[in-house]
């Protein structure tokens, strides 16, 4: 299956507050969880790949995974059976073979062989008309730039389609380059690694004239880029180019100081993290002391199961150790609280492992970042050129030649990127698990709980809340992360993301190893952030009472121990609409209610369109 760049979202929208919802689709969803738990232990011959051998008696292009860094005396296990060498992945403990579909058998009984699976393809996590995102407000971001941060001298990897050569990336923000396609250019004729890139790292130059009334800036304009291409003109890639420029960044870690990859890309999960080779090579990354940041994907609307969108996390998002975005809608206002999950935003848990996904939101709908006129994006959706007008004093609704809008996941990864960046350069000697700490705990979590989406194109409806599979532990602050003391066990691993599990009695409640930062052994502030006891209530995740209730229509429903409308209702101790506090009475990350002590303003509450 193909990698590709993760598809946005460029529809409009109108929101209006709504009561909770969603018993049936969440009953839907907790009976996928149940299931994926009772799936066999998988063989060492990847599902999906099994269904290619019995469709085909030719070659396949596969990923074997060993129990070692394979040696010439491994790639002979493949060429001895009638293979080739592909490519050879570094350090990571595998290789890109094609060898005959007949010989996979005798190949996955060799004993050194740990997992084959398909050389799947992937793409970019971008939906592709018009007002100012103001995501750097939204943020906070001013408030670390006027500390002099600007993420100087560190390096973020952008694993995509390439950088064009443009304004806003010249002056040494790109560093190196290499291709990984085989195309043979370094450049980005799709568009999505450029848009990407400005996000991270723009500085503004085409905006930042006398007759400028905004500028187009970058959250690290400062930092340095190390452009990876994996993706070719259609946002297309597969996984061994993806691990092999994953592990180019981790042999010029030292060399260009790189603290941070951006994956603004992702495929189907097709097996545990544990096995998949695209999970393991993050993995590696990240236990080399490199930050990984990964778009969620941006299936949040895909109802296929009949789980609204749930249990749709893209690889490699769905590892645990990286830190996963989602995307956020900022209204096209400057004041968060106004802001809503974007509709299309991929949600958790995931599959196979059921991973607590994405770890945190970021703004990721229509945002305003860099192209140029002949890529690919562009040729697609010409009406997503930003017009002049947006940014010069006497603009009109001509097309900027250096600004274009783009939605989707892909677009909120790289402002936690830049946000990451500028932390490392705060105080190079956080780890990775610490840099994903601090954003989680100082997250914006005083989100509207509930709003209602219109496609105004198609006329379809899409109900949506603020949980912990949608909004994972709220919405980027940068100010907040910056300020943040928080200095947790730097080992490597104690910032995993937590499972979810359906227990004995048919209740969902979150697992965490006691290393775990958020597990059994660590506290911040007054109380433990996930706890030892249950998320939203005494005894699992979302209440007293089964996850779906124990009675579909009665008094022990999804959202607390009494009905839906009722008096012990999911956001606090009484009905959405009062004074308590969305989540309820205890704390979940930090000294204070996740999400705030008060219901949403009547200004969250209102309807909005754009």
């Amino acid at each position: 299956m193909k990698l590709k760049q993760c598809e946005s979202a460029m529809w409009g929208r109108t929101f209006r507050h709504s009561a909770m919802w969603g018993k049936a689709v969440l009953t839907a969803f907790a009976l996928i969880l149940c299931a994926s738990l009772a799936f066999a232990s998988s063989p060492k011959i990847s599902k999906d790949l099994q269904i290619k051998m019995a469709k085909t008696s030719g070659h396949l292009d596969v990923i074997v995974q060993f129990d070692r860094i394979p040696t010439s005396g491994y790639h002979q296990k493949v060429l001895k059976r009638g293979g080739s060498v592909k490519r050879e992945l570094g350090r990571f403990k595998g290789g890109a073979y094609r060898i005959p579909a007949s010989k996979l058998e005798d190949l996955a009984s060799d004993p050194n062989v740990v997992y084959i699976s398909p050389d799947r393809p992937l793409k970019g996590a971008n939906t592709p008309v018009s007002v100012l995102d103001y995501h750097n407000e939204t943020m906070n971001t001013s408030a670390a730039w006027a500390q002099g941060l600007n993420g100087a001298g560190v390096g973020v990897a952008v694993i995509d389609s390439g950088i064009a050569n443009v304004p806003d990336l010249t002056g040494g923000n790109v560093v190196y380059s290499q291709d990984f396609t085989g195309l043979g250019s370094t450049g980005d004729a799709y568009g999505h690694g450029t848009h990407v890139s400005g996000i991270v790292a723009g500085n503004g130059a085409m905006s930042l004239g006398p007759n400028d009334s905004y500028t187009f800036q970058g959250v690290a304009p400062n930092a340095n880029l190390i452009n990876l291409r994996v993706l070719d003109e259609n946002g297309e890639g597969t996984d061994s180019q993806v691990i092999a420029a994953l592990q180019t960044a981790i042999a010029l870690q030292s060399t260009y100081n790189i603290g941070v990859i951006n994956l603004s890309l992702g495929r189907g999960v097709f097996e545990s993290y544990s096995q998949d080779p695209l999970c393991q090579a993050v993995e590696q990354a990240w236990a080399s002391g490199i930050v990984v940041v990964v778009s969620a994907g941006n299936y949040g609307r895909d109802n296929d199961a009949g789980t609204n969108g749930y249990s749709t996390i893209t690889a490699p998002g769905n590892d645990p150790f990286v830190i996963t975005v989602g995307a956020m809608n900022t209204e096209g206002t400057a004041d968060r609280t106004d802001d809503v999950i974007a509709s299309y935003s991929s949600k958790g848990p995931t599959l196979w492992d059921q991973v607590v996904k994405p770890d945190i939101v970021a703004p990721g709908n229509l945002i305003i970042s860099l192209y140029t006129p002949a890529d690919t994006l562009n040729q697609e959706y010409p009406g997503n050129e930003a017009p002049t007008s947006l940014y010069l004093t006497n603009g009109s609704a001509a097309p900027s030649s250096s600004y274009f809008i783009l939605s989707g996941t892909s677009m909120a990864a790289p402002m936690v990127s830049g946000a990451a960046a500028l932390m490392l350069q705060q105080n190079p000697a956080l780890s990775p698990d610490q840099v994903k700490a601090r954003l989680m705990l100082t997250a914006f979590k005083n989100l509207i709980p509930a709003s209602v989406v219109t496609d105004p194109t198609t006329g379809a409806t899409f109900n949506e809340q603020a949980d912990i599979f949608t909004v994972g532990a709220g919405y980027l602050d940068i100010q907040a992360a910056l300020a943040s003391t928080t200095l947790a066990n730097p080992g490597v691993g104690t910032a995993m993301s937590p499972s979810a599990t359906v227990d004995a009695d048919g209740n969902v409640v979150l697992v965490n190893g006691n290393s775990v930062m958020w597990g059994t052994s660590v506290m911040w502030g007054t109380s433990v952030m996930w706890g030892t006891s249950v998320m939203w209530g005494t005894s699992n995740v979302w209440g007293a009472s089964a996850f779906a209730g124990t009675d579909a229509a009665g008094q022990s429903v999804m959202w607390g121990t009494d009905s839906l409308a009722g008096n012990s209702v999911m956001w606090g101790t009484s009905t959405v609409d009062t004074d308590s506090v969305m989540w309820g009475t205890s704390v979940m990350w930090g000294t204070s209610v996740m999400w705030g002590t008060g219901t949403p303003t009547p200004d969250q509450a209102a309807a909005a369109s754009h």
